[in-house]
C-alpha cells in the first residue's frame, strides 16, 4: 500500500518505519532536514515536501507538534491551500498528533466534504512503544473507518480503541495524559520526599511499586536517576516526552474541562507545576524531570 506520512519525529519516524519494514511503501516527509537524513539513511523514501508525498498515496498519516500545525497541514493558512484541497476523494486520512478535539472535527469535516475519510488517532506508549510497534491508538471516527485502518494501525500499536466519533480520541488521549502528568508528579513528590529522608530511592521503588502506591511512572518511567537503566531520568532526561509537550497535553485538557464545565483541579496545579519547569529552563527534557522542580523544595 502507498503511504504518505507527514512528521517524522521521536514517535513519527518510527511509526513510519515500521510501516515501511511491514512492505509498504512509505513516502514521508518533515520540516527537519536532520531527520529526513536520518529516515533516507535507513530506507525510507523521503519528500521534497508535504504535497509530493501524497502522489499515488492511499493513505495519508501525520505525526505533528500541535493543533496548529495539523491545521494548517490540512486546511492551509496565509491563502495557501491544505492538503485537503489536494488528497484524492476516496483516500483515509489518519492524523495521530496530539490536538484539540475541536480541530479534529474541523478535519474531518473538511475531508468529508471532499469525500476523505479523516481519523484522529493519537497515541500513547511513548517513543519505546513507537520503536516497538507497542503503541496504544485512541480512535475517533466512524467504525468502518477504523476497520479500513486497523491493518496499518496493528503495524504500529499493540492496542487499538474506538473512542468514538470525529474528537473523542483526542478527548481520551487529553484525559489520559492529564492522569499521567498528574501521577509523574505525585511519584516524583514521593521519591523526593523519601530521598531527603535518607531512603534508598531503590529501595523505596520497589516498596511502593508493589504496594498500593504501585503506577505505570514506577513500573516503567522511574524519574528517580539510577533507578531504572532504561528509563530517561538516566539518561540525563534526554528523548523520550518533553515537558512542553506535557505543559500543551495538560492545558488542552484545561481548555476543554473548561468548555464542559468539567472540575479538574489536579490537572490544573499539575498544569502550573509544569509550565514553572518549563519556565526554568527545563521545557526540552523529558517530562519526568519535574522530579528536579520537587527536589528544590
Amino acid at each position: 500500500m502507498k503511504i504518505a506520512f507527514i512528521g517524522l519525529g521521536n514517535m513519527g519516524g518510527p511509526m513510519a518505519m515500521n510501516l515501511h519494514k511491514a512492505g509498504h511503501q512509505v513516502s514521508g516527509f518533515d520540516l527537519s532536514e536532520a531527520a529526513c537524513k536520518k529516515y533516507a539513511a535507513d530506507g525510507l523514501a523521503i519528500a521534497e515536501t508535504a504535497a509530493a508525498t501524497l502522489d499515488g498515496a492511499e493513505v495519508v498519516i501525520s505525526m505533528l507538534p500541535a493543533s496548529q500545525h495539523v491545521e494548517a497541514l490540512y486546511l492551509g493558512r496565509n491563502g495557501e491551500e491544505g492538503l485537503i484541497g489536494k488528497i484524492a476523494p476516496g483516500t483515509l486520512v489518519i492524523d495521530s498528533s496530539t490536538i484539540a478535539a475541536a480541530s479534529s472535527r474541523k478535519v474531518a469535516e473538511a475531508g468529508a466534504a471532499r469525500g476523505i475519510a479523516v481519523l484522529d488517532a493519537p497515541v500513547s506508549g511513548g517513543t519505546g512503544g513507537a520503536i516497538a510497534g507497542t503503541l496504544t491508538f485512541m480512535v475517533g471516527g466512524s467504525t468502518a473507518d477504523l476497520e479500513r485502518a486497523r491493518p496499518l494501525l496493528e503495524k504500529m500499536g499493540a492496542n487499538i480503541f474506538h473512542a468514538g466519533d470525529a474528537g473523542a480520541g483526542q478527548t481520551a488521549k487529553i484525559c489520559n495524559n492529564m492522569l499521567l502528568g498528574i501521577l509523574m508528579i505525585g511519584t516524583s513528590e514521593a521519591l523526593a520526599l523519601g530521598v531527603a529522608n535518607g531512603l534508598d530511592p531503590k529501595v523505596l521503588s520497589e516498596i511502593m511499586r508493589r504496594s498500593s502506591g504501585g503506577n505505570w511512572a514506577l513500573e516503567k518511567y522511574n524519574p528517580m536517576p539510577g533507578v531504572m537503566e532504561t528509563s530517561p531520568a538516566s539518561k540525563g532526561y534526554a528523548g523520550g516526552f518533553g515537558t512542553d509537550l506535557m505543559l500543551k497535553d495538560l492545558g488542552l485538557a484545561q481548555e476543554n474541562a473548561a468548555a464542559v464545565k468539567a472540575a479538574t483541579p489536579l490537572g490544573g496545579l499539575a498544569r502550573n507545576l509544569y509550565a514553572a519547569h518549563s519556565l526554568a529552563g527545563h521545557g526540552a527534557l523529558d517530562f519526568s524531570s519535574v522530579l528536579k522542580l520537587l527536589q528544590k523544595g
